[in-house]
């Protein structure tokens, strides 16, 4: 797809632990912010694109989750579409609403990604995350993870999918073949943690702020061994929203920090070999094609550290450093602020936290902020070309849907 859209706003809420607050409230924060932020009257928008993946498991809303919570700030009438794609539910709503402006169908469009996680009944939390896999062989992947776990693989964390999310045995089990591979130790993992906490603790809308160092992140409880609990997302509450706009309305607009879009690549994942190139590499590939940029012209990227050596896989997918020295790239300090290529200067996922259907638009906000040179305490000097990677759910070895961004002014 070639992109002709332009970001013109963006809002955000604090992300964390909001058990008071419901998703019409939560949406409503993001939505008038990128609102205001992009200078747009809500009249001039001409269709709305609703990213959210639990509700229907979590609060029991179904079916028409967007119209909901827009009808509550006065944003009827629209035509609204609601996206529902595990983790990528966000990340797949922009893309859709860029196609859609690019296409010449719409001018002016909002993207809203909202999600609570948190619930008294934490087992409700937990099947949000068990429906990400394909249902008819749930108990044959449980299995699987309980035989790691009578190993010794899962020590002290119970069973998966009990006390935790059955995708952090997934990572764990990732991790260890990672690390009889290519050497990768729990100490590069653990400076991944630390690298992400001390970002998050520059980022006022984190749900976590208290700065980490590695030999905290290894002294942690024990979630699925070699993961530790700061190695792992935790859940959260949260929304995150942008306005995307065509380039003739932006010049109408007068937006005075125009973001581009350049690249927006959605696929799935599919079944090939476990060493075979999946589906972050084929969007990674497709992206830089599209953008005409490459790995090393990346200013700035926002990666789906869901735990921290899906960070250090990332680094490999997406063509940061080669295959096998993800670790090694961790432990040399170029991601983090002031390095070669900082990544999730957010916190990422590890810190900022993980509402799942506002992580790839929370993504996109840190992105635009970055290019715009208002991110703060963790702003990359010079930024002008960021990444976002964003996916979820899993189909066999692969993640089930995938979604690479680049935006550059």
């Amino acid at each position: 797809m070639r992109c002709n859209a332009i970001v013109a706003g963006v809002g955000m809420t604090a992300f964390g632990r909001h058990l008071e607050t419901g998703l019409k409230a939560l949406g409503a924060e993001a939505v008038r912010a990128a609102i205001a932020d992009a200078g747009v009257e809500a009249g001039a928008l001409d269709a709305a694109y609703v990213g959210n993946a639990a509700a229907g498991l979590v609060t029991g809303q179904e079916s028409i989750r967007g119209q909901v919570i827009l009808r509550s700030i006065g944003l009827g009438r629209l035509p609204v579409v609601n996206v529902e794609n595990a983790c990528a539910s966000g990340s797949t709503a922009f893309h859709q609403a860029c196609a859609m402006v690019s296409a010449g169908l719409h001018d002016c469009v909002l993207v809203l990604g909202v999600e609570k996680l948190y619930h008294a009944d934490k087992q409700k939390s937990f099947a949000a995350f068990s429906g990400a896999v394909d249902v008819e062989a749930l108990q044959e992947i449980l299995e699987k993870l309980r035989a790691a776990a009578r190993e010794g693989a899962s020590a002290n964390g119970g069973a998966p999918g009990e006390k935790r999310s059955m995708f952090m045995d997934l990572y764990a089990a990732a991790a260890r073949a990672h690390m009889q591979r290519w050497g990768t130790t729990v100490e590069q993992f653990a400076a991944v943690s630390a690298k992400n906490s001390l970002h998050g603790s520059l980022n006022p809308r984190a749900q976590f702020r208290a700065a980490l160092t590695a030999e905290e992140v290894l002294a942690a409880p024990m979630i699925a061994p070699p993961l530790t609990r700061p190695m792992c997302s935790p859940i959260g509450d949260g929304a995150a929203a942008a306005i995307v706009v065509s380039e003739s309305r932006a010049r109408e607009l007068g937006v005075a920090r125009p973001v581009q879009v350049r690249a927006s690549v959605l696929r799935s994942g599919w079944d090939h070999a476990p060493d075979a190139a999946g589906a972050v590499e084929l969007c990674a590939e497709l992206a830089y094609a599209q953008a005409c940029v490459g790995p090393d012209d990346l200013d700035v990227v926002e990666c789906h550290d869901a735990s921290a050596p899906a960070e250090i896989m990332a680094y490999e997918a997406l063509g940061l450093c080669p295959r096998g020295e993800g670790g090694k790239l961790a432990e040399s300090g170029a991601t983090r602020l002031g390095g070669r290529i900082p990544v999730n200067p957010s916190g990422g996922l590890l810190r900022k936290g993980h509402p799942v259907g506002a992580t790839g638009v929370a993504q996109v906000v840190e992105l635009t902020e970055q290019l715009q040179g208002r991110a703060g305490a963790r702003q990359v000097p010079g930024a002008r070309v960021g990444l976002a990677q964003n996916g979820g759910g899993n189909i066999g070895s692969d993640a089930a849907a995938m979604c690479v961004t680049i935006l550059g002014t």
